[in-house]
Parts: C-alpha cells; sequence; structure tokens
C-alpha cells in the first residue's frame, strides 16, 4: 500500500469518520449473549497490559487468527488502554497506551500544563511450541519496546489446560523480573547477561536490544480456571514484580511508591456479550483492578449486504444481430453491468464478432462474483452472432486484466446444459489488447467524479493533549480530460478543532533537518479553507506489464511540484518492481498558491512481494531519498485477514542520527484498513485506513502522491481488492 504522510501523528488524512467508528462497529457484529454461544470453546483472555494472559502476568496462550482486541483497565496510579491483534497463528502484537496519573508529561506547565504522563509502548509475543497431549504451550514474549522502557519486559511461558484449568509458568526479565526471586540463567553463560544496562531515555523510541534477557530474573505462575457457568472466569497469580522501581519509573522521580502487601493477584472476568468482557481483582493484596475489553475476530467478519439479485438466464430474450445495432440496447447493457456487476462507465467496440467491453470495477472486492454477474448478463443481452466478449478492467483509464467469454460455452454454462456447469468453463483470462481500431458500440456516459466525505485528522499523546483532533469535509473532484489524461482537485473545510492547545514554537530540541513536516500545523491550524490538490496526471500502460503515469501541480497540502512513476507488475505473480522521481518545493502555510524557500528532489526505488510463505502476507520496500534530503529505506508488511481487513506495520531507517531526528529516533507506525462493505449494507471496493504514528518528526518522510501505481493495478494480482 502506497502510504501517504501523516499529519502531526494523525491517524491518517483524510480519514472518513465512518473509520472513528469502525473497530467498535466491527465488534458488534456477533450475538447478543455469552450464554448462546454453542458449542462454548474456552478462549484466552486479555492481561491488564492488553494481550492474552492472566493479570499483570503474560501466559503462552495465543488467540484465533485474526482476534482484535480494545481493552482498558484501570489500576491504582496506571490506566492502562491498548489494542491487541493475533496477525498470525503464532504472533501476537500489542500497542499501548499509560496514563501515569502520579507524574507530569513535563516540567513545563507553558508546554504540557497539567497533562499527566502517557507512555506509549509496543508488545510482541511467539509462540515456540504449540500446546500438545503431553507437552504445554511455549511462548516467548517482548513487552514496551519501540518507547521509553519505562514498563520493558522480556519473558518465557509455558501453559498447559487441564480440563477447565488453565496453568501458566514463566520467567521474566526487566519489570518482570523485578522481584528477582531467581538467578538469570544466561548469567551462566556470559557475564554481561549478569546486570541490565539503564534504560538511555534519550533514544525514545529505538529498539534497545543490548538490554534484553539482562539482569534480575523472576520467575511467575498462575491459573485461570472455567467456571461451570460459562460466561465467568477466575485468575490467580503469582507476580515476578515488586514494584520497587515504580516509585521514580527510570528517569521520572516521585511517581509514587506502590505498597505491595502479598505478590498474590486474584481477579475475575465476566463475558457480557460475545463481543465484551468486564475484568475486576485484587492485585498486590490491597488495590483494586477494574477493565473491559470489546473484541472481534478479522477472519470472521461477514458483510450484511442488502444487494441486487444474481441475474437469471433469460434466452427468450436475446436479441438477434449485431449489425445495424438496432436489435441490441446497449444503454441497458451498460446500466446493468453497473448496478448488477458493478463495471461503470463502461464503453463497448467491436472487432468482427467479438465484442470488447472496457469499464472501472467499483462494487465487488470478490472478481469472480462481478464476472458471474457480467457473465450472466452478457449472455441475456449480447447479440446471438457475437462469438467472444472481452471484459477489459480498467483503473482510471490504465487496463489491467482482460476476461474473455466464450459466448457458445457461457450459454451452456448459464443454462445448466451439462452436470457441474460452471462460468469458468467459459472463460480466459488474458493481457489486456489493443483495441484502437475497434468500431465504437456505446461510448462512456460520464467523464466527471466528485464526493463530499466526513474527515477526521487525529492525534494520540502529544505533549499539549493526550487527544488532538479536527473534524471537517473534504469536497473532491476527478475529470478525464482524455484517454490518458486526469485533472483532480480537492479542497478541505475545517469544521472544528482543538489546535488551540498546540505549541508552535516548542521543539525540544535544536532544529537539524529541514522542517518537512512539523510545520504542518500551520497548515492545518492557520486556514480553516484549504487547497489540498490540484494536479494534471498523465497516465498509459506502456507495453504488456509496464505502467507508467507523469503529474505536476500542488501536489498535496505542503509541496507542489513534478514528478513520474513506472511499475513493471506481470498479471498474476507475487511481485512487483517500481520507481519513482520527483522534484518540489514546500508550500507557502500563509496562501493557498504561495511557495516557501525550500525545494527538494525526492524518490524512491520500490519492490512489492507476496511472501509464499506467510499467506496474504504483503512485503513492500521503498528505497531513495526523502523530503528533508536524508537518505535510507521504508519497510512495510502487511497482512489481510480473510474478511478484507488488513493490518499493518511500517518503519523507516535512513542515515539520519537518533539524536537528530529527535524523540522517537526513526519513522513507524502501524494501520488497520477495513472494507467499507463491512460496515454497510452495500458490496464497495473502497475501505478506510485507521493508522497509528507516535511522533511526526521530520527524518524519513514521504511525498504524500495522490496516485500510486501498485494500489491502482491491484487488480493484476488481488491483495487489497481495490
Amino acid at each position: 500500500m502506497n502510504q501517504p504522510f501523516h499529519f502531526f501523528h494523525f491517524h491518517s488524512l483524510p480519514l472518513n469518520c465512518a473509520a472513528l467508528a469502525a473497530a467498535v462497529a466491527l465488534i458488534l457484529h456477533a450475538p447478543a449473549r455469552a450464554d448462546e454461544l454453542t458449542p462454548f470453546v474456552p478462549m484466552p483472555s486479555q492481561s491488564d497490559f492488553g494481550g492474552t494472559g492472566l493479570m499483570q502476568m503474560p501466559s503462552a496462550r495465543m488467540n484465533k487468527e485474526g482476534e482484535f482486541s480494545i481493552n482498558y483497565f484501570d489500576t491504582d496510579q496506571y490506566r492502562r488502554y491498548s489494542l491487541s491483534l493475533q496477525l498470525f497463528p503464532w504472533l501476537e502484537a500489542t500497542v499501548r497506551y499509560v496514563d501515569v496519573r502520579t507524574v507530569l508529561y513535563s516540567n513545563r506547565p507553558e508546554f504540557s500544563g497539567d497533562q499527566t504522563l502517557k507512555d506509549k509502548g509496543i508488545d510482541a509475543k511467539f509462540r515456540l511450541l504449540k500446546e500438545r497431549q503431553w507437552l504445554p504451550e511455549l511462548s516467548a514474549g517482548v513487552r514496551d519496546f519501540g518507547g521509553t522502557g519505562l514498563f520493558a519486559s522480556e519473558f518465557v511461558a509455558a501453559s498447559k489446560r487441564l480440563g477447565p484449568l488453565d496453568f501458566t509458568l514463566g520467567m521474566g526479565w526487566g519489570y518482570l523480573g523485578a522481584r528477582g526471586n531467581i538467578s538469570n540463567p544466561f548469567c551462566e553463560v556470559a557475564d554481561k547477561y549478569c546486570s541490565r544496562p539503564e534504560e538511555n531515555h534519550d533514544k525514545v523510541g529505538s529498539f534497545e536490544i543490548q538490554r534484553m534477557f539482562k539482569g534480575p530474573a523472576a520467575l511467575f505462575g498462575g491459573v485461570e480456571y472455567q467456571t461451570p457457568w460459562q460466561p465467568l472466569r477466575l485468575k490467580l497469580e503469582y507476580d515476578s514484580n515488586d514494584y520497587v522501581d515504580d516509585a521514580t519509573l527510570g528517569k521520572f522521580e516521585e511517581a509514587g511508591t506502590l505498597e505491595v502487601d502479598a505478590p498474590i493477584n486474584v481477579g475475575a472476568v465476566y463475558r457480557v456479550f460475545d463481543w465484551l468482557d468486564v475484568h475486576a481483582g485484587l492485585e498486590r493484596g490491597n488495590t483494586m483492578n477494574l477493565g473491559v475489553t470489546m473484541r472481534t475476530n478479522f477472519n470472521e467478519l461477514k458483510p450484511s449486504w442488502n444487494d441486487l439479485p444474481h441475474p437469471e438466464y433469460q434466452p427468450d430474450n436475446q436479441p438477434d444481430i449485431l449489425s445495424e445495432y438496432g436489435q441490441a440496447d446497449w444503454g441497458r447493457l451498460q446500466g446493468d453491468l453497473a448496478r448488477n456487476a458493478g463495471y461503470g462507465n463502461a464503453a463497448i467496440v467491436r472487432q468482427d464478432n467479438t465484442l470488447i467491453v472496457t469499464a472501472e470495477q467499483s462494487k465487488y472486492r470478490d472478481r469472480a462474483e462481478a464476472h458471474a454477474r457480467a457473465g450472466m448478463l452478457f449472455a441475456n443481452q449480447v447479440p446471438a452472432d457475437v462469438e467472444q466478449v472481452r471484459l477489459v478492467e480498467t483503473k482510471k483509464n490504465l487496463p489491467l486484466t482482460e476476461q474473455q467469454f466464450d459466448m457458445a460455452a457461457l450459454r451452456l454454462a448459464a443454462d445448466n446444459s451439462y452436470i457441474g456447469a460452471s462460468f469458468n468453463d467459459a472463460m480466459t483470462r488474458a493481457e489486456p489488447g489493443d483495441y484502437a481500431d475497434a468500431t465504437d458500440v456505446a461510448a462512456v456516459d460520464s467523464r466527471y467524479r466528485f464526493g463530499i466525505s466526513p474527515v477526521l485528522q487525529q492525534s494520540f499523546g502529544g505533549p499539549e493533549s493526550f487527544y488532538i483532533y479536527q473534524i471537517g469535509l473534504l469536497g473532491d473532484l476527478e475529470v478525464n480530460l482524455a484517454d490518458h489524461w486526469l485533472a483532480s482537485t480537492a479542497a478541505y473545510i475545517n469544521l472544528a478543532d482543538n489546535y488551540d492547545k498546540i505549541d508552535e514554537n516548542y521543539r525540544g530540541r535544536v532544529q537539524v533537518l529541514p522542517p518537512v513536516r512539523t510545520l504542518v500545523r500551520k497548515y492545518i491550524k492557520d486556514s480553516p479553507v484549504r487547497m489540498q490538490n490540484l494536479q494534471l496526471t498523465w497516465m498509459d500502460r506502456l507495453a504488456p506489464n509496464w505502467y507508467a503515469q507523469a503529474y505536476g501541480g500542488y501536489l498535496e497540502l505542503m509541496y507542489a511540484g513534478a514528478g513520474g512513476e513506472v511499475l513493471y507488475r506481470p498479471a498474476e505473480t507475487n511481485w512487483a518492481l517500481g520507481a519513482n522521481l520527483n522534484w518540489v518545493k514546500q508550500r507557502d502555510f500563509d496562501s493557498q498558491f504561495g511557495m516557501l524557500d525550500y525545494a527538494v528532489t525526492t524518490g524512491h526505488l520500490g519492490a512489492y512481494y507476496e511472501l509464499p510463505w506467510l499467506d496474504d502476507t504483503l512485503l513492500q520496500l521503498q528505497t531513495g531519498q526523502y523530503l528533508a534530503g536524508d537518505k535510507g529505506m521504508t519497510f512495510e508488511l502487511s497482512h489481510k485477514f480473510d474478511s478484507g481487513v488488513v493490518a499493518g506495520a511500517f518503519a523507516t531507517l535512513t542515515n539520519v542520527s537518533s539524536e537528530d531526528y529527535g524523540e522517537g529516533s526513526f519513522t513507524k507506525g502501524f494501520y488497520i484498513s477495513i472494507p467499507f462493505d463491512l460496515l454497510t449494507v452495500r458490496p464497495s471496493t473502497t475501505s478506510s485506513t485507521i493508522s497509528w504514528i507516535p511522533l511526526t518528526r521530520d527524518g524519513g518522510q514521504m511525498l504524500g502522491r495522490r496516485y500510486g501505481l501498485y494500489g491502482l493495478t491491484d487488480a493484476r494480482a488481488p491483495f487489497f481488492g481495490l
């Protein structure tokens, strides 16, 4: 997926408001009551930190692939907000914010006011061994890496189920090893494991691998009991943390002492609905813990459509001849293709007894469904002397795929004339042909596309306020000027925001890199109406498998200029190669059309590879020069679930040092892309993306191009279902 830049660590821009409630809406696709679930299969529950576990302690358990949880836990001085996703059967990932209520965000009231510290962290757990009859489930994991490291831990855990009891025994290091009730076994291997280096808080956001599995270690354990009453589970655990270090939390003093009366935690989990758990417990012998979990499973989500019925075969109504076109209602065919099969703006031409239909698919992510519906329409409405129909799917006038229908075989399959009749018997996929000399039959009825959509720009975890938002409307217009020329523009109208809390002048350190993204606050806050895009684009297929585009104008909110892109993408293969090159100049934030002095050449070589050893997983590599003139590479990994939901993570490493980059050390983040047809009653190929980037800095920043050829050509080897 071509990743646009993200404003001020916004979740996405633009972000359709449907995305704001997308996760909750998906969670509500569930049975009404927990006791209606049959047959009952015990599921691992969430821990206080997010991710499967007991309470404070993790377990070795993994959820079903695609399991997604939103968690909130409140324990004394900590409030924990987390998202947890079972990305693969063997990998669980969690992102978390901890509100430390006893510590201020900074010692500068004019900067962060009375806001308390919001510590962010990322967890990962890997399954090493799946549970068998005589063997436990075995997993290893890390907590709070890539953040401040205040709660950084590593652990190995084993879990074994005996009837309704699920036992866990593990060993922890770091925050989970603070009790030090056992010697570190790695210390016997090398002396460097006997002590744990201090956390470098000046490198917030870096992965300090040199600290892992070092220093004191401690055993932890516990059991989760599934009571005879299915909604209720009980937990008991031995805590491996003595909470002594919580009084300072590394670089923060006077965080508040956590009294420990007992190293035993007890709790209960009650499943109110299939999508909702509530948690309660007593921790450290003296502190109540309350929590809530909302869950769904991305593999199990099913759309609920109010769609047009599949067309039925009507042999008696077929037109007789193609000549003079008097027997065929081409306007009706164009309309039915758009409404029933999703192929809009169909252009129809002919070569001898072959009919060529060129159209863009905007309704069905499942192309097999689209082809079946289109095939039945062809069988009903194409004249009898047409021997073949060729359906060419396009995107922005780029020919992507060609499906050839043998009409005689198609009508036999439509009429179920033989056992096991299938439209696949009549269809052949081919590379799109050149039909420039074909005779026009029916022209495209519209060359315009206009839309207005609500937009939410948002940020979590900032110093001025934990939540910064802006709500507005985005108007977007595209005009097909000719077969290969496209004009586009977009304007944003701001309706509400809380940007008055933003301190525009504070940077926290001397500015080293050009402010290629950190000035974005000025563009957003100062202009209630802003032209975000105004450009002219040329696109074409240069040769089989080769695609190109060139563009110029006001390319995005912050930059104007010109550039081009080329992509080599063979059909039905798991790889592609591309390159883009751009010269851009920074736009003036005080005017709609003016320019600042800063200009840069930026571009990247790209490689795209669907990993054969990981189903539905795409690796993208981009290497080149970024907007600040820094050079490096962006890694992006995306995984698609059965429902079409895509989860991905990315990181950019450049020749900018972590000190010059600033807090965060390097650009990184993750996103979840949710198909709209999971949220609405109509099928659709569009989706909305919710992104999380902890901080926006000037290093490792790409140009936000309006179109990316890899996404536009998705139909050549469908991954995103665009």
